[in-house]
Formats: structure tokens, sequence, C-alpha cells
């Protein structure tokens, strides 16, 4: 039995918005044996936008029912099916969404007919239900409602589930023909090829879309099943070959399944499972050479959807200077070429780079005036309302306040100048290199194991260089707080 189910929402993203139509057309393998369509008040206003697109005004809902009084209703009529639904994770989320947020846990076998119809009906122009259902010829009356399009998936599903009745009709003349020679075979010898006989394709293609459900239409279990358990990035492309997104782990299969078992979040994390049509990788033995060679990836080929890390000019930053009283003062000011001075943490925009001196000057308690933040000739704010202790007029020692502002740069810079992390390789006689020389991060690179070096020189000239910035400082302090196993820290200096 199949539950073919379309919702409409009060928007894309299951975890804020809320169902406003549902319909259910149970399928038995046969035809259409049941059916269910109801308007849910959504309890909250639909936008503008969404009722343009689905005709459903906030008047059509107000006295509809509420998620609450039809769940029962639900899970009654898709007991013992399989859910069916174009882009199925999208429907399944928000109905697991609507359940859970009413204590239940909503959980069912679900088949995807947008990936079915990709492997039935190979070589469309689009895949997206309207399109689709245009260019084979199933009416689609209702677009963007509820019993429209769940009429429209429910007769898409019956001509899928025809085609492997028609290939299991062939299979089975092919057989009868075959037996038809086999009879008329001299004795002790067959015409026929298999003793066994297959079994039919429909089952066969209902089963593999049950257990690929969770994939993207594009990417095939084989694809999947080829992926390394091994620590290193991995590209999603799209049909065109760009890559859409890049990540790393240290079990590439592990973090791709969990990528594609996690319930969708909205309409834009849907179509970017949808776009996925290649997976690529490359290992890096290294966790941490994995993380840094992201961050470079990222800044490198921005793709579409990875947000974070995206950066790749720092044009702000965090010095660090000397009054002639003796205090140490950090300040925030531009970091490029028409500064000379190198600063403790490269930031994004100057705007970024006071708010990230503001939390320093409030942890460590340190004085407004001294660090930029506060003009005057006096004592700071900070001193007026007893949270300075008063360096701004020489009521504290320069080498007492130091000592905070120390505290403050050991909390954004590495425990030693100049170290290299000698970490494990990309296989079993290599050994990977990240050189962090006078506070900045060099790059990484890979050596045999015999590989031997006493200076720092020698690890630098082994590594390949990059870009030094703010998001691979902190990937590199807080990788190394953290003894990890085969991976040992060289100080140097």
């Amino acid at each position: 039995m199949y539950a073919i189910i379309d919702l409409e929402t009060t928007g894309g993203q299951p975890a804020n918005d809320r169902i406003t139509e549902l319909a259910i057309f149970v399928h038995d393998g046969q035809r259409v044996v049941d059916s269910y369509t109801t308007l849910i008040n959504p309890g909250r206003a639909i936008p503008p936008f969404i009722t343009q697109l689905t005709g459903i005004t906030n008047d059509m809902v107000s006295d509809a029912p509420r998620f609450h009084e039809v769940a029962r209703k639900v899970v009654e009529m898709t007991e013992g099916c399989v859910f069916v639904a174009h882009n199925v994770r999208f429907d399944y989320s928000f109905l697991k969404k609507e359940f859970a947020d009413l204590g239940y846990n909503y959980s069912r076998k679900t088949l995807c007919t947008v990936r079915l119809s990709r492997s039935l009906i190979p070589g469309q122009p689009s895949y997206s239900l309207g399109k689709l259902c245009q260019n084979i010829g199933i009416p689609l009356e209702g677009r963007h409602r509820a019993a429209g399009d769940a009429e429209a998936t429910a007769i898409l599903f019956d001509r899928l589930l025809k085609i492997t009745q028609a290939s299991d009709a062939q299979e089975a003349s092919d057989a009868d023909a075959l037996a038809r020679v086999d009879a008329l075979a001299p004795a002790g010898r067959s015409a026929t090829a298999p003793e066994k006989k297959p079994s039919p394709r429909r089952v066969a293609a209902m089963a593999q879309a049950i257990k690929t459900a969770l994939l993207p239409p594009l990417i095939t279990p084989e694809k999947v099943a080829s992926l390394p358990q091994e620590t290193g990035v991995y590209y999603f492309h799209n049909e065109a070959g760009e890559v859409i997104y890049v990540g790393k782990s240290i079990n590439i299969y592990k973090r791709i399944q969990q990528h594609f078992a996690v319930d969708v979040k909205s309409r834009k994390s849907l179509d970017f499972k949808n776009s996925i049509a290649d997976i690529t990788w490359e290992l890096t033995g290294s966790e941490l050479v994995a993380l840094l060679y992201e961050s470079h990836l990222i800044k490198q080929l921005k793709p579409a959807y990875n947000r974070a890390q995206r950066r790749s000019v720092f044009p702000a930053g965090i010095y660090l200077k000397t009054d002639d009283n003796g205090y140490k003062c950090l300040y925030y000011g531009r970091a490029d070429a028409r500064n000379s001075e190198i600063p403790i943490i490269a930031l994004g925009n100057q705007y970024k780079a006071q708010g990230f001196l503001y939390h320093k000057v409030a942890k460590y308690n340190l004085c407004q005036k001294l660090c930029g933040l506060y003009k005057t000739q006096g004592a700071c704010f900070d001193y007026q309302v007893h949270r300075c202790q008063g360096a701004c007029v020489g009521q504290e020692a320069p080498e007492t306040y130091n000592l905070r502002v120390d505290a403050a740069i050991d909390s954004i810079t590495y425990e030693h100048e100049s170290f290299v992390v000698i970490g494990p390789g990309r296989r079993a006689e290599e050994k990977s290199l990240v050189v962090i020389e006078n506070g900045r991060y060099v790059g990484f690179g890979y050596v045999d194991e015999t590989f031997t070096a006493r200076k720092l020189r020698d690890f630098r000239d082994a590594v390949q260089p990059y870009a030094d910035n703010k998001d691979v400082q902190q990937i590199i302090r807080n990788h190394v707080r953290t003894k990890r196993k085969g991976e040992q820290v060289k100080v140097f200096g």
C-alpha cells in the first residue's frame, strides 16, 4: 500500500512554518482506493506571496481544523503504507515536525517520485511536477493546491508502476518463448540460459526506490557505496560539473550519509539536495589538513551552498603597541597595504574588528581609552562605573595591567610562536606537515616517513604555501589544544 501525499504550507522551513492544506491518496498498487483532502488552520498568518502562489487565504483557513484535529486521520490512513511524494523529504519533514510538536514520533518508509521518475523515465528536460506532467501528458489541475498536486502525483505513480508491469510482462513473454524452444530441444540439452526465474522488475524497482529515498535523485547507491571511509575533503557537483558544496570529515562515507539522512529544513536545502549530481573527494590523512584545505577551497571556489568561511579578504585587524607610559595597548585598524604592521588577528571589516575588541575589553577588564574605544582626555567611561581599574589615569601600574593584555593576546594567538604539527599522511609511509612560523600559518604538505629535519626552514621548504587568515588561525588554535593519536607538535624557538 502507498500513501501519496502533498502539502501546502506557510513557507519552506519545517522548523518555522506550518501546514495549510493536506491531501492523501491511498494506492493499493493497482488503483487509488481512498482519498482525503482538508484545509488546515496553521495558527498564523499566511504570507501574501504564499497566498499568491497557492490561492489559499487566511479567510479560507480561519474555520479549518488545526493539525491536531486531523492527526489521527493521517496516522490511520498512512498506517502500513509507504509515504510517497514528489520531493518526498519536503512533505515528510513537515509532517514529522507537526507530529513531533504533538509529542508523537511519526515514521514511515518513504518513496520519492522524482527519483523513481529519473530511473524509469530518463531523459526528461525537467523533473519538477508541473513540467514533468506537461511533458508526459498527465493532467494537472489545481497546481500548488494539495489535492491537485497529490492527484497528479498519484497518476504519475500509477504510470511508473505500469512501466515496471510492462517490463515484467515482456520478461514473462521472453521466458515463455524460451520454454517453447526448450521443448523442441533434443533430450539432455537446453536452449534456455537461466534455471531460475528472475524476480519481477516492479518489486525490485519499488524496493530500490524505498531503499534509496534518502539519496538525492541524481546520486546512485553505487556512488555512495564507493565513498571512502577515510579522512579528507569531498565535493558535491551539479549536473554541469560545478562544485556547489565542499565539506570535510574523518570518515567521508559516514558524513555524506548523514548529509542525506537529515530531514529537509527549508526549500533551499531541498533544492541543494536535488542539485547534487556527482560526488568527488580528496584524501588528506590528517584531520587538521582536511580542516585547513576545506577552508582554502571554500574561499577559492566559493561554492553556492557553503555559507561559512567564504570570505577570502580580511581588511581589518587587531594590533598591539606600547604607549609612552609602558602600557600595552590593543587597538583595531586597517589590515592592508596601507598598514605595514602585522595584525594579531585579521578580521572581515573594521566594524567586526571593533566588536571583537569590545568583547576582549569586557572579558579581560581592559581600559576602553587605551584600546582606542573611548576618546577622552581624562578617565574612560568604564572607570567611572568601576569596570576599569584606572590605567587610563595612571592609577593601575602598567605591569599589572599588561598581564591582562597578555592574557587577552594569548586567547587569540598560538601557545608557541613557531611550531610544526606532524600528523598522519594519506598512506602508511607518509606524514603530513602543518607549519606555523612567527605566529603566521605558512601552509601544509606531505613528506615521506623517512623525512628528517632539524630546522624550521626544512619543514617550511617541504610544504605548499597557503594564505593565513582568521579562519585558519581559529582552526589551528582549536585543533592543537587537544592532543590527537598519531600527531605531534614540534616547537621551535
